[in-house]
């Protein structure tokens, strides 16, 4: 149930950034779209980038958990994905331009899914051989 922790963290950032969009939503009075809204542009994106993100990689992590990775790579993956996405979060809800927050949770975030996908991919192409 090691991915069954991250996917348990991963909700509950998912749910404090949906609540970010609401607050907007809600300081603003705009209940369909942005209305052109700097900030709830913002919330919305980051919301956004993290359901683009997160549901693969955790599908990902549950397949190498399933299929015998040691459950210290796993745990490496899952943290490296949850902080990363914790890090871009903070970084782009605070600034829509450069931040170094959200330039080490993008790379975080591709670097645990190249991870996962390369080890994923390789066990794919073993198990052909065999």
């Amino acid at each position: 149930m090691i991915t069954g922790f991250y996917a348990g963290l991963s909700g509950l950032l998912m749910l404090w950034l949906a609540w970010k969009v609401v607050q907007v939503r809600q300081r603003s009075n705009i209940g369909i779209g942005d209305g052109g809204n700097l900030d709830l542009q913002r919330a919305i994106r980051v919301h956004a980038n993290f359901i683009e993100y997160v549901p693969l990689a955790l599908i990902m992590l549950l397949i190498l958990e399933v299929t015998g990775t040691p459950p210290g790579f796993v745990h490496i993956f899952g943290l490296a994905l949850f902080m990363s996405r914790v890090l871009h979060a903070h970084g782009l809800s605070s600034n829509s331009g450069y931040s170094k927050s959200r330039f080490y949770g993008t790379l975080g975030t591709w670097l645990a899914v190249a991870g996962m996908a390369g080890l994923l991919v390789l066990s794919g192409l073993m198990s052909m051989v065999n």
